[in-house]
């Protein structure tokens, strides 16, 4: 973190702040939690798995929706920071509320939970705009990286506190149940949220903006309908993030995939927490040293490289046969979840008009959330026509392939930064 100004770390700490939120309640408590209030309120097993898909997809349609339009009207002078604001708090205000919602009010707990998801995509659109705010294209890559990696720590952090107060609930160390447990943790998760945003919401600042207009709410749907009517202005950006969609395609479904894969290699629950605990922290480290990679080799370069790394993961998985050979798929996964992540978001930060970059991103958000449907679609076609999960992770490689591809058509580092110029005049 040395040599970085005020803002860059400031902004740096969201990362480390709400990373909490996205492994304590979209990844593991609360979809447990919710599965027990459920069952105990007598809906069926199969219901219960329905309604809570059915929330993750309501909450990702209403942000893909919004994404653009906000992103739009966060480009006037002044509004991104508000705009942030009113999702930050929207995010944290409702996941503090999770910790307060009677046992046996289920349907609650889903509302309330597409609250909270609302608010954290939402002011995470603002968030990455905000990247070429507070860093130039030079110092992109590290600024990035050092914010995923900063996640992967902070996300940890409180999680491990939560899982530690449910461990002794649950061994009856502590004098409180199962349920008193998980709400604490959505308290704590939410206090962590909040508590370390505020440097950010302080120190950080819009540097470019386009001057207010009268109905900006119209106007913003009008210039979101000019960008998209004149995409040839834009072609390099649209062709970079069809390539993302690709490829980060392939990073999610593995993420979200991953879980399933170990089961059916009879790898307990317990192991597979142990292991994915792990895989957080070697992406501490590896995220950090993907963004030093980049100033020297160009961001591009080390795209490929997280590219052809999760190749190697896709046809490594097709001989895994022991919890040894998952071990050593997610050590490969740590070295280049957060790398990729990082450098693709730093990238576009370099490819944008600068004082566009909001609409942008808007953009990106939508690239990003839809890229989860048609990797693990083709896992789940693949798995049940072959009888065989190794061979379904394997056809995400295709996924990978095509991202590569397309990328080679995207300017390099130098380019990236004149176009900018030349769009932003």
């Amino acid at each position: 973190m040395r040599n970085l100004s005020k803002g860059e770390k400031s902004w740096i700490m969201y990362d480390w702040a709400n990373s909490a939120y996205s492994t304590a309640i979209t990844a593991t408590i609360l979809p447990l939690y919710f599965k027990s209030i459920a069952l105990k309120s007598g809906v069926s097993a199969a219901s219960s798995t329905a309604y809570w898909g059915y929330s993750n997809s309501i909450a990702t349609l209403l942000i893909a929706i919004l994404s653009p339009i906000l992103g739009t009207m966060a480009d006037y002078k002044g509004y991104k920071m508000k705009l942030f604001n009113v999702f930050f708090i929207l995010g944290t205000s409702f996941t503090l509320l999770l910790s307060v919602v009677p046992t046996n009010y289920w349907l609650l707990i889903i509302l309330f939970y597409i609250l909270t998801s609302i608010g954290f995509s939402g002011s995470c659109i603002f968030y990455d705009a905000f990247l070429v705010d507070v860093s130039d294209n030079d110092n992109m890559d590290r600024v990035s990286s050092l914010g995923f990696g900063m996640g992967y720590i902070g996300s940890n952090i409180p999680f491990i506190l939560c899982i530690l107060i449910i461990a002794l609930a649950q061994l009856k160390i502590i004098p409180i149940s199962f349920f008193t447990a998980c709400k604490i943790s959505f308290a704590i998760t939410a206090l962590w949220w909040a508590i370390f945003t505020i440097p950010m919401i302080k120190n950080v600042k819009q540097t470019y903006s386009i001057n207010i207009e009268k109905n900006p709410a119209r106007k913003s749907f009008l210039r979101l309908k000019s960008t998209l009517k004149d995409i040839k202005k834009h072609k390099q950006l649209f062709i970079f993030l069809l390539s993302y969609f690709f490829y980060i395609d392939g990073v999610n479904t593995i993420i979200t995939m991953a879980t399933s894969y170990g089961s059916d290699l009879g790898i307990n629950s317990t192991t597979m927490l142990v292991i994915l605990l792990v895989m957080q922290f070697i992406a501490f480290p590896f995220s950090i040293i993907f963004g030093m990679l980049a100033k020297k080799f160009q961001g591009k370069t080390m795209l490929y490289v997280g590219i052809v790394i999760y190749s190697i993961i896709c046809v490594y998985s097709y001989f895994l046969r022991s919890t040894l050979d998952f071990w050593i798929l997610a050590i490969l996964v740590g070295t280049s979840q957060g790398g990729i992540q990082a450098l693709s978001r730093s990238y576009l930060g370099k490819l944008v008009p600068k004082n566009k970059a909001n609409e942008f991103f808007g953009f990106y958000n939508i690239f990003g959330k839809f890229s989860a449907i048609l990797g693990p679609f083709m896992v789940g076609i693949v798995s049940q026509v072959t009888g065989n999960s190794n061979k379904g992770v394997l056809s995400i490689l295709v996924l990978f392939l095509i991202g590569g591809i397309i990328l080679k058509k995207v300017p390099s580092y130098e380019k990236s930064e004149k176009e900018s110029n030349v769009y932003s005049t």
